[in-house]
Formats: C-alpha cells, sequence, structure tokens
C-alpha cells in the first residue's frame, strides 16, 4: 500500500500532447457538453434520453436511486449509457454515485452495506480506511461507475445540523483528516475517482442547503483551523475532485447570499489559488433548492462556471432544461461573456481526469462476471472489522468493562435482535437476558426495572434513543450508577440518558455491530475504538 498522501508530491492531472490534439479537436459545444454531469430518468436508457445523449454528449452522468437496482442491471445501464454516447461520437462518460457508506449508500441491493464514516474514524486505523476504499472502489467499477461523489469531508461540529451529522467522518479535525485522505487514496487505488464535499465545509450549518440557503457566519481563522483542515488532507492524498457548497460564507464571499458554488473567491481564489488545488471542482446538484428558488439551471449552471467550476451536476432536471444550460454557456461564449479559454481550462482537467481513469479507453463489462469481481465476502469480513476496531466505550466512569468472572449482568435488549442473547456472555460471568419492544411499553420498562435490582450491572442496548422517546425512557429508568447503555445507531443516544455509569457506541445499526459491541463489554476484543465526535457540548 502507498504510504497516505505520497500522491501530493505530484499533481492531480497531467496535460499532455495527446489531450490538446483531443481538445483542438472538438466543437465549442462538446467541449461545453464535457462540463455537464447530467441525470437521465429510470433503471433503462429510453428514447428521449438516449436522443439528449446522441445529441449533447456531456461529460457525465449521475445514478440516483430510481437508476439503480441490481449490480447486473447498473451494469447494463451503464453499458448501454457509455456505448450510446461513444456511437455518437461522443468521448466516454463520468459515470457518478452517492456512496458514502451509512446514511447515504445509493447501491444497496446486492452491494456491501459499509457502516456510517464515524466508525472508521473511531478505529484510528489509515491501513483500514485505505481497505474500505479500496473495497468500495472495487465494487463501484465492478459496474462501470468511474465517479463516487464521497468523501463528506465536512466535520461535524454542530449537533443540530440537519443535513450532515452521521454522514461526517467526525468532530476533530486531527482525527478525521488522515481517514479522510486515505480513504481517498484506496478508492483511487481501485481507479475509482473520490470527490470531497462539500467544500469550504457543511458540518457548521443548522440549515438544509436542499431547503433553502444555510448561512456560516465563522470567521477565517476558524475556517482555517477547523473546516478546511481535512480538505486540505484530501488535496494532499491526490483527490481527483472536490464538490463545492450551496452555502454562502461572509467571511470569504463579501457579496451577500452568493454560495460557494457560484463565488470566484471561494473557487478560484481560496481552493485553486490558495489551497493549490489543481483536481476537478464540481457543483453540488443546482436543482436544490438553496439554487433553484433564485436562479434558473442554465442561469445557475453559467455562473457556477464563471466562478471556475469544471463541472455542473443536476439531480432531478428534466432532459429540456438540461439541454438548455449547455446552451446559455455555449450562447455566453460565442458573445464573448465568458472567454473560450475559460471552458478550455476545465476541459483540459476533464480529459486528463479521463485519461488517467482509463474512461477515455472504456470497454464494455460482462455483466454475468459482476457478482465475482465485487468480492462480497471479502467485503463483508471488513465490515466486521471495521466494527471490532471502531466500537468505543465512551463512557466508564466505574471502570467495569469489560465484565469480570462472578458478576451478574443483567442484558436488555431489543426482541428483534436476538443475536444479542447470543453473543453477550462470557465464561464466569452470569448473563439475565430480557428482550423488550422496540417501543418498550410500561411493562416491559417494570420488567427490566425488576430484573436490574437483581443484577451488580445492566447492559441496556438502544437504537436512536435520541428521537424515540419510549426507549431514552426504558433506560432512565434503570438505577444510573449500575446500567451500561449501548446506543446500536445513533452516537447522540448519550445525550438523553447522560447519568448512565458507561455508554457504548457503535455508530451504526449493521448486523456486524452485535458481536463487536458484545465483545468489547465482555472482554473478547479490547475497547480500542476513540470518539469520534463530540458528545458533552
Amino acid at each position: 500500500m502507498l504510504c497516505v498522501f505520497i500522491s501530493a508530491l505530484f499533481s492531480v492531472y497531467h496535460v499532455t500532447d495527446a489531450q490538446d490534439d483531443l481538445l483542438s479537436r472538438l466543437t465549442l459545444e462538446q467541449k461545453v457538453a464535457q462540463m455537464f454531469i447530467v441525470n437521465l430518468y429510470g433503471s433503462q436508457l429510453n428514447e428521449p434520453a438516449r436522443d439528449f445523449l446522441t445529441r449533447y454528449q456531456p461529460g457525465g452522468v449521475v445514478l440516483l436511486p430510481e437508476n439503480i437496482r441490481t449490480p447486473e442491471e447498473v451494469t447494463q445501464l451503464n453499458t448501454i449509457y457509455q456505448q450510446t454516447i461513444i456511437d455518437s461520437g461522443g468521448l466516454p462518460l463520468f459515470v457518478s454515485v452517492d456512496q458514502e457508506g451509512g446514511t447515504i449508500a445509493h447501491l444497496r441491493d446486492g452491494f456491501t452495506t459499509f457502516p456510517v464514516p464515524m466508525l472508521l474514524t473511531a478505529s484510528g486505523d489509515t491501513e483500514l480506511a485505505y481497505r474500505v476504499g479500496e473495497a468500495m472502489g472495487e465494487e463501484m467499477l465492478a459496474v462501470g461507475v468511474n465517479m463516487n461523489l464521497a468523501p463528506v469531508a465536512d466535520l461535524e461540529t454542530n449537533p443540530n445540523n440537519p443535513i450532515i451529522k452521521r454522514r461526517s467522518f467526525g468532530s476533530d479535525p486531527a482525527m478525521v483528516s488522515p481517514i479522510v485522505g486515505a480513504y481517498i487514496e484506496g478508492l483511487q487505488a481501485a481507479n475509482v475517482m473520490a470527490t470531497a464535499k462539500h467544500f469550504p465545509g457543511h458540518g457548521d450549518s443548522s440549515d438544509d442547503s436542499h431547503v433553502g440557503l444555510p448561512v456560516i457566519a465563522l470567521d477565517r481563522e476558524r475556517l482555517e483551523a477547523v473546516e478546511l483542515a481535512p480538505y486540505r488532507a484530501a488535496i494532499e492524498a491526490g483527490v481527483s475532485t472536490i464538490m463545492v457548497a450551496h452555502i454562502w460564507y461572509p467571511a470569504l464571499e463579501p457579496q451577500p447570499d452568493l454560495p460557494a458554488s457560484m463565488s470566484y473567491n471561494v473557487i478560484t481564489g481560496l481552493l485553486r489559488e490558495e489551497m493549490g488545488y489543481d483536481g476537478l471542482i464540481v457543483t453540488d446538484a443546482l436543482d436544490m433548492d438553496a439554487i433553484d428558488t433564485v436562479y434558473s439551471y442554465p442561469n445557475a449552471s453559467l455562473q457556477a462556471i464563471k466562478a471556475g467550476v469544471d463541472l455542473v451536476i443536476a439531480a432531478h432536471v428534466s432532459l429540456e432544461a438540461q439541454a438548455a444550460g449547455i446552451q446559455r454557456v455555449v450562447e455566453a461564449v460565442r458573445s464573448g461573456e465568458i472567454p473560450e479559454e475559460r471552458i478550455n481550462e476545465s476541459v483540459r482537467r476533464i480529459l486528463a481526469a479521463k485519461e488517467k481513469y482509463g474512461i477515455l479507453d472504456w470497454q464494455p463489462i460482462d455483466p454475468t462476471t459482476v457478482n465475482e469481481q465485487m468480492n462480497l465476502d471479502a467485503h463483508a469480513e471488513l465490515v466486521s472489522e471495521i466494527f471490532d476496531k471502531g466500537v468505543t466505550v465512551a463512557v466508564d466512569r466505574n471502570n467495569v468493562i469489560p465484565f469480570k468472572a462472578g458478576q451478574r449482568v443483567a442484558v436488555i435488549f431489543p426482541g428483534t435482535r436476538p443475536r444479542i442473547q447470543q453473543e453477550c456472555t462470557a465464561e464466569g460471568v452470569t448473563v439475565k437476558p430480557l428482550a423488550v419492544s422496540e417501543t418498550p411499553t410500561e411493562s416491559d420498562i417494570a420488567s427490566a426495572q425488576r430484573m436490574a435490582a437483581q443484577v451488580d450491572y445492566t447492559v441496556v442496548f438502544s437504537e436512536n434513543a435520541d428521537v424515540t422517546p419510549q426507549r431514552r425512557a426504558l433506560v432512565n429508568a434503570l438505577p444510573p450508577d449500575k446500567t451500561i447503555a449501548v446506543a446500536l445507531a445513533s452516537p447522540y443516544d448519550w445525550t438523553t440518558y447522560p447519568q448512565v455509569a458507561g455508554y457504548v457506541v457503535t455508530y451504526s445499526p449493521l448486523p456486524q455491530a452485535v458481536p463487536a459491541a458484545c465483545g468489547v463489554l465482555f472482554g473478547r476484543i479490547p475497547a480500542n475504538g476513540k470518539l469520534s465526535i463530540a458528545i458533552s457540548r
């Protein structure tokens, strides 16, 4: 494995004479279209979409949930996309998808389900992060996806953030940065482009840019010290693409309500010139309400390109509007509103990226071999390793974890998780199990209280107690000085029962969380995980 960040010694992309020759043979319309990542509705290529690809020859497509079924069907769809564009005389496509792991993962049925990135950061293991990126890239490349719209490099610094939170790798830039960098290197080693998002940082917003324009009014010193740190690590790791946010940062952009995705000061001034980034820059989806309630899609596309982006992306925009976006930029060049050299700059980067990642040499994939190439069994073992290394003892006031021989321990768990009873055992420890409802009733709580009175300690498993009153009521009904709570999903559960003597965090509710959490509680696995977010604020 390459050492983390070794690619920082080189430019992200190297433009060759062959690429300049290819650029010289493209028409203005073809060059502008290379700057558009479009969305095409459906799990099959319909005739209007086929006509659009043939006529406009965009630079890329984004796969959305409505495009995605099984790995074989995704492979077939991507092959049809690519063959259609090539047959029309166009260049092979960037094929992108949101595959962050955890709460946002559009490739699901037939793919490995990876946990939220916070768990990876909790492990503190950069080699593991590299392997996770590599494994995710292996599955994407197997079905013809060559660009991942991940990782989220935003820090979780605002617990009231409605959109980032558990999508983030964590709160501490010193913990997050090396893990983000290693993940990027692993993903790109698998020949899939990584996209660090949402520059210069979405983590401290209190609003969702899908529904309005957030404002992050942090001073420049704070942005430099905290928000920008993971992006600097991503750049050092050679990240192929950075996505800019639809957020206004007054400290970076004096024009009121101008989002970073349209700000020359942010894109060209900060990211290109100050931070020295020479890779691709892409917008967040231009149909989000932070943008489309103010700008038309064609005008938003033009403004973002003027500010310095290389690629604009749409998630739910009609083919007619997407065509109008391409035409608007072409007209702006012809009228002198934007220099053609500005377009050429971006297209050189696009061609260099497509060459580096083998996209210009695209070959069809046999869908019958996809499952063999995805290596799912090995990746399932990798997911178990992430939990084993990342499950975190966040609180242990009485130093009782792991439990000792001779102790009596009650284990209270949702009845839908019978594996907890099977896994939470240890030689010499007396375990009394109690299954309760997913939404514990008063009868469940009374049974739990009676059992807690008969033992030395009580372990209670909760899942998203921060948003489920019945689950936190169960934990709070138990004697806090003898209760160890295990959060099976949201690490924020602790805020609803902060008096407990112990708190164990799995970060993600996947089945592999159970043997790891029980292993830590009963001493089969060392508790090496370190809390990757700040829970007491």
